[in-house]
């Protein structure tokens, strides 16, 4: 799949392609970013919108409690 193109999905299809690859080949959140070319706002913005959001000590995106 083209991860640049991948944050004009539906956010839920968003959030798997993104915590699958913060689990397997980005190390940080910026590191995904920087594959998707887009910035690191713009895909916690959109996920934010499901109810998800960063936590870097766990290296995905979670729901919001």
């Amino acid at each position: 799949m083209d991860l640049h193109k991948a944050v004009s999905l539906q956010p839920n299809i968003l959030l798997g392609i993104v915590n699958d690859q913060l689990r397997h080949d980005c190390g940080d959140l910026h590191s995904l970013a920087c594959v998707m070319e887009v910035d690191e706002n713009t895909i916690e913005d959109k996920l934010a919108r499901i109810g998800y959001h960063y936590e870097s000590e766990i290296n995905q995106f979670s729901p919001d409690l």
